[in-house]
């Protein structure tokens, strides 16, 4: 259940209908998600996210089908329902397959698992891997 009252298009600022457009444009849909819609409530936030989320988003050194699964896989570390469903069915609409959310979805379980372990354990990370390739 929304913590804020989601605002119709009727009841946009002139900033907010003015982002609103540029989602309809770029997603080429009239449909509008209920997350922007609470954000509407604050156009100068909403203004900014849709800006980063445009920006980072963008297809650059990962292609926009990964970009999804790591939101995805991000949203399931911290367990936003929304975030992963909404970002799931982009990653299928890019392409992504039953079988390859499958395997997202063990290896965010695995990671989740062994993350907890080594922070139980107080393990620092080998020599070896705190030195970025090429050197520092």
């Amino acid at each position: 259940m929304a913590t804020v009252r989601l605002l119709t298009d009727d009841e946009l600022s002139p900033e907010a209908r003015a982002v609103f457009a540029e989602i309809r444009t770029a997603r080429g849909t009239d449909h509008v998600n209920d997350f922007w819609r609470a954000l509407a409530h604050d156009p100068v936030s909403l203004r900014r996210t849709w800006d980063s989320i445009r920006q980072v988003m963008a297809p650059g050194a990962l292609d926009p089908l990964v970009k999804e699964m790591l939101y995805v896989a991000v949203s399931i570390a911290n367990g936003c329902d929304y975030c992963i469903h909404t970002h799931a069915a982009s990653a299928r609409a890019k392409g992504m397959s039953e079988a390859q959310f499958m395997e997202l979805v063990a290896v965010v379980g695995m990671a989740s698992e062994t993350n907890r372990m080594v922070t139980a354990f107080g393990i620092e990370p080998d020599e070896r891997y705190r030195t970025p390739p090429g050197g520092a």
